[in-house]
């Protein structure tokens, strides 16, 4: 390992000298320089953090999801939840609230070429505008308004254990007051995974020990159009449909051994497959008044999205000690409709710089999951859960200077649901309503132009997601069950943040946060199954966290280097006594990421660049044991005469991610190491055609200067 790293150290040492000693060769015949200015790739603002993407050489070769991960502040765990400093996020495109989560927010992601994208908004503190139960993620992609035809096509391959195979095409028309864009994708993934567990269970004094290995396939077509029409200076309208499937399968097979008393008790083995289908439609037509003069933006955004999801998964269990064969059957498919309105508007108070927003949503989901469950006899369960909530919500931002020092945001958002549950299997229901008031205030005082010191309060909730609500009980590849729990309850949390920025290029940011309900996973005992489940713990649970990142530029702005280290520290105490949990009260954690661009090398139209990220998995009462480090390295030559653009891609080579974790219950101790095919080398061929130049898409300057960010 210390050898890679050295041999890659030297490497890149090298390159920087010879480029060096090119630069000063090339200068002695120039006798005028022309600068032009681009922003840098990291812009650290009040409110957010901002990932300048647009001409970065990081682009080549990836997805939307590998420029996420390699984003600052952003890290991404094992079971692909995202997190900003630690924090839970909400993911957002083009400012639209995405209605995808966890891995189907990965599968959509991948679904997206890099090559759309203009930059990554990580918004540490939002304003009441948002719906979010954390921070925001914002992905804004490009926007092409030159006249013509204009595109891209691109064919990745990737190799590791299996080989996947990725391409997409891009096009966009503009002419006169119109632009038609679409873009469609397909992938066909294959990767393996496997897994070690122990678990010590208190009650009969049981060891459990499984080992299972899966291989998953993957096939994603996806397809995307937007339409817009400006019918004059002032009115914008527009539709954007979008369709993503992704038909898996996967097949494997899990051993288990069961001890009491530390003798033999009972040995199993699970076979397992699984056919699916995830269908994803989604459609917002949208209007936009923009007076320019007076910077007065009304956004009206209505919509419908579908979601379908048909499963079938077979499993085979046979006992060794007291042999049964049980073959069970499961089917589903579940449904989820969501149909929404959201107003906003947004107008100056006055020349000083006062602006006043205000907006509403009204959000409807009506969602079924029907089960056809194959047990143990020839009977077969049928489970029909319905869950359906109307969401409603008002919000208003005000913000301000005073004595051109003081930068003053201030909000306020009131939500008010009402769910209706169902299990009809069991006759469980339940309806409930609730409201929250939500504030949030942000403030920045600019002691000089090379020094400014803000601080931040938000007060947020989340929800939890429909299908974690489900009761009915179903069985895992490992040998465990699974169900929800009709009994969930919203969490809230506080946070509080300060951050200092020096020379517009180094930034700390000092965060405290707190809730006193907390959403885990819990376990039950029933005899020779154990099932999981979340569950809500009362108990106050407090964190810390420290967060340094500077922008760099050397070698006359070719070579750009961001750097990013966390501390992250949390008091557990008071939650892990009511709950008696017996783990550590205490826990510190260090995280640090960083990545480089170098354009243009020897003047040969060859970018370079890479990524690091080290991070341990730390997530409620599950923590990590050791750290992973995270990398890829990318080398792109473009070919400007034909319009191509080939990249040879490295991923996580030196060494590859095993996740060590232990997570902590009740009822027991449960340790897991688990690794997946994530290294390799991938090759991608682009090739561009038409006008490529793009511009920001339109911002209000409450948007592009909130809380006084510049």
């Amino acid at each position: 390992m210390k050898i890679s790293f050295t041999l890659a150290l030297i490497c890149l040492g090298a390159v920087v000298s010879a480029q060096t000693a090119q630069d000063t060769i090339r200068q002695k015949d120039i006798e005028a320089v022309t600068i032009i200015a681009r922003k840098p790739t990291v812009e650290s603002k009040v409110d957010r953090t901002v990932f300048n993407v647009e001409n970065s050489s990081i682009l080549a070769g990836n997805t939307t999801w590998d420029v996420l991960r390699m984003t600052p502040l952003v890290s991404i765990d094992n079971n692909d939840v995202v997190k900003s400093e630690g924090e839970s996020v909400t993911v957002y495109i083009n400012d639209r609230k995405s209605v995808f989560t966890g891995k189907e927010l990965k599968e959509y992601l991948k679904s997206i070429p890099a090559d759309n994208l203009m930059k990554i908004e990580v918004i540490t503190n939002p304003s009441s505008r948002y719906e979010t139960s954390g921070q925001v993620i914002n992905i804004v992609l490009k926007k092409r308004d030159d006249e013509g035809i204009k595109g891209s096509v691109s064919a990745t391959s990737t190799q590791n254990q299996k080989n996947s195979q990725y391409s997409n095409v891009n096009l966009n028309y503009h002419k006169g007051n119109f632009t038609q864009t679409l873009i469609g994708s397909y992938a066909d993934q294959t990767n393996e995974h496997s897994e070690v567990s122990e678990s010590l269970l208190f009650q009969n004094n049981e060891t459990r020990h499984v080992e299972a290995q899966n291989v998953y396939r993957n096939r994603m077509p996806s397809f995307s159009t937007t339409s817009e029409l400006e019918l004059n200076d002032r009115n914008n309208i527009g539709i954007i449909g979008e369709f993503f499937q992704n038909r898996s399968s996967s097949d494997g097979g899990s051993t288990g051994e069961i001890l009491q008393n530390d003798l033999p008790y009972n040995q199993y083995t699970v076979r397992q497959n699984e056919d699916s289908r995830y269908l994803v439609l989604n459609s917002n037509v949208f209007y936009k008044y923009y007076d320019k003069e007076k910077n007065r933006i009304f956004d009206v955004n209505t919509g419908v999205n579908y979601n379908a999801h048909d499963n079938e998964r077979n499993f085979l269990r046979n006992q060794t000690i007291a042999p049964t064969e049980e073959l069970t059957q499961v089917t589903n498919h579940s449904q989820m409709r969501n149909y929404y309105l959201k107003l906003d508007y947004s107008q100056p108070l006055d020349s000083a710089g006062s602006n006043f927003e205000a907006g509403m949503k009204f959000d409807f989901n009506n969602n079924i999951i029907p089960t056809d469950y194959h047990g143990f006899s020839t009977e077969v369960l049928k489970s029909r859960f319905r869950y359906r909530d109307n969401l409603n919500s008002v919000y208003a931002n005000y913000s301000s200077k005073f004595l051109d020092k003081l930068d003053v945001r201030i909000g306020l958002r009131y939500e008010y649901m009402m769910l209706k549950l169902k299990q009809e299997t069991t006759g469980e229901e339940r309806k409930d309503s609730y409201g929250l008031l939500m504030p949030n205030v942000l403030l920045k005082y600019t002691f000089s132009p090379n020094f400014n010191v803000s601080g931040s309060y938000n007060y947020s909730v989340w929800r939890p997601w429909f299908s974690e609500f489900n009761p009915f009980e179903l069985p895992s590849g490992d040998g465990t069950f699974y169900r929800g729990n009709m009994d969930l309850e919203p969490n809230p949390n506080h946070r509080f943040s300060m951050k200092i920025g020096v020379y517009k290029k180094y930034f700390l940011s000092l965060n405290y946060g707190f809730t006193n309900q907390d959403y885990w996973t819990d376990y039950i005992q029933d005899g020779d199954r154990l099932i999981s489940y979340p569950s809500n713990f009362p108990g106050r649970s407090e964190r810390y966290s420290a967060n340094f990142n500077t922008n760099q530029t050397f070698l006359q702005n070719k070579l750009n280097v961001n750097l990013n280290l966390g501390f992250n520290y949390t008091d557990n105490s008071d939650f892990n006594e009511k709950n008696g949990i017996n783990t550590r009260d205490y826990l510190t954690n260090f995280s640090g990421s960083a990545n480089f661009s170098y354009t243009n090398l020897f003047g040969r139209n060859i970018n370079l660049s890479g990524w690091g990220g080290m991070y341990k998995q730390n997530n409620g009462n599950t923590q990590g044991n050791t750290f992973n480090f995270y990398h890829n390295l990318s080398v792109t030559r473009i070919f400007e005469d034909l319009g191509l653009e080939a990249s040879v891609r490295l991923n996580n080579i030196f060494k590859k991610p095993v996740f060590d974790n232990t997570t902590y219950s009740q009822v027991g101790v449960f340790h897991t190491v688990s690794k997946s095919s994530w290294y390799g080398a991938s090759f991608t061929l682009t090739k561009r055609f038409g006008n490529q130049k793009v511009k920001e898409n339109t911002k209000t300057n409450v948007e592009k200067n909130e809380g006084g960010g510049k």
